[in-house]
C-alpha cells in the first residue's frame, strides 16, 4: 500500500457550518446530502464536528456549541491510509477532518477508506470480519422505538424482518434523519423558592416565578419502520471477498451488508468499520 495517502482519497470540498449557527440548518444539510457529519468552524478554524448521532441523542439542543463534539480527532493530508484507519478504529469515529497548518483542507470518512479498499482488491474472505451476533427488528416496530434501540445498542443500522422472519429491509441512522421532524412545543417551569411560612406572600408572588418557554425537538414519528427502511437490500454470501464487498458498499452507497447463507437466511452483518481493519495489517492475502 506504499504511496496511498489521505490526500489521495479525502473529500476536499467540505460542507461545514460556522458558530454561532442554527441546528435546523445542520439537519437540513444532513437530510439533503446524506452525509453523516459536518465540521464546525469558528472564524475559519476547526472547533468541532456535529454528527447524526449528536442530532438524535441531543434532540432538544439547538446551540451548535453544545451540540457538537469539541476538538475532534484530526489527521494530516500526507498521513497514510493505515494511520487514518488506525485513528478511526481507536477513537470510534466515522470521519477525520484533514487539517494542514490549522486549516481544514478536507475530510476523510470511512466511506473514503472503503473506496480505497475496493480499488486495492483485497482477496481475503469476510468470514473473520462480519458480526455474527447481530439482531433484527420487526417491520411494524415504531420509528421512535427504533431510534431508541439504535442509541442503546450503539449500532448504525439494523436489519428488519417481516412476519415470516425473512429479511425485508435495512434501517440506518441516515434513514432516521431523513424521516425526522422538528416538533415545537411550549413548556412551563416553576422557579419559585418560596415556603409555606407566609402563605399570603407565597400566593401573591407564585405566578411571578412561572416561566413559559418554547422547546424545539428533533423527533421521530411513531409510524412503522417499514415505511422508512431501505427495501432494496444488497446482501453477500459467506465466502465473499473483502474487496468485492467494499465495491458493493461503494456502488450501493451503504455502510453495511447483510451476510446470508446458502438458504438466503440472515447470519450476520458486515459493517464498513469492520472492513477497514484490513488496512491496518497491510496484507491482501
Amino acid at each position: 500500500m506504499t504511496g496511498q495517502r489521505v490526500k489521495d482519497f479525502m473529500t476536499p470540498d467540505v460542507v461545514s457550518v460556522e458558530i454561532p449557527g442554527n441546528r435546523d440548518d445542520v439537519l437540513k444539510i444532513l437530510k439533503r446530502t446524506g452525509i453523516s457529519g459536518v465540521p464546525v468552524l469558528k472564524e475559519g478554524k476547526l472547533v468541532g464536528i456535529i454528527t447524526r448521532k449528536d442530532m438524535l441523542r441531543k434532540a432538544e439542543e439547538t446551540q451548535l456549541g453544545l451540540l457538537m463534539t469539541r476538538n475532534p480527532v484530526t489527521i494530516g493530508p500526507d498521513a497514510t491510509l493505515e494511520e487514518a484507519a488506525t485513528q478511526i478504529i481507536k477513537h470510534k469515529v466515522r470521519r477525520l477532518p484533514v487539517v494542514e497548518e490549522k486549516t481544514l483542507v478536507g475530510i476523510l470518512s470511512v466511506a473514503d477508506l472503503i473506496t480505497a479498499i475496493a480499488q486495492l482488491k483485497f482477496r481475503r474472505e469476510i468470514k473473520d470480519h462480519f458480526t455474527s451476533r447481530t439482531f433484527a427488528l420487526w417491520e411494524e416496530t415504531p420509528l421512535s422505538l427504533v431510534g431508541r434501540v439504535m442509541e442503546i445498542s450503539g449500532v448504525d443500522a439494523i436489519p428488519i424482518l417481516d412476519n415470516e422472519g425473512v429479511l425485508a429491509g435495512i434501517i440506518s441512522e441516515r434513514d432516521l434523519i431523513k424521516n425526522s421532524l422538528i416538533e415545537d412545543s411550549v413548556e412551563t417551569s416553576d422557579f419559585s423558592n418560596g415556603t409555606d411560612d407566609d402563605e399570603w406572600t407565597w400566593e401573591s408572588i407564585r405566578d411571578l416565578h412561572t416561566l413559559s418557554f418554547g422547546v424545539s425537538k428533533v423527533k421521530l414519528p411513531p409510524r412503522p419502520v417499514k415505511t422508512a427502511m431501505v427495501t432494496t437490500v444488497v446482501s453477500v454470501p459467506l465466502n465473499s471477498e473483502i474487496g468485492e464487498c467494499a465495491l458493493k458498499m461503494k456502488r450501493a452507497r451503504v455502510d453495511q451488508l447483510p451476510v446470508v447463507n446458502s438458504d438466503k437466511q440472515l447470519v450476520g452483518m458486515l459493517f464498513d468499520r469492520d472492513i477497514i481493519r484490513v488496512l491496518c495489517d497491510g496484507g491482501q492475502s
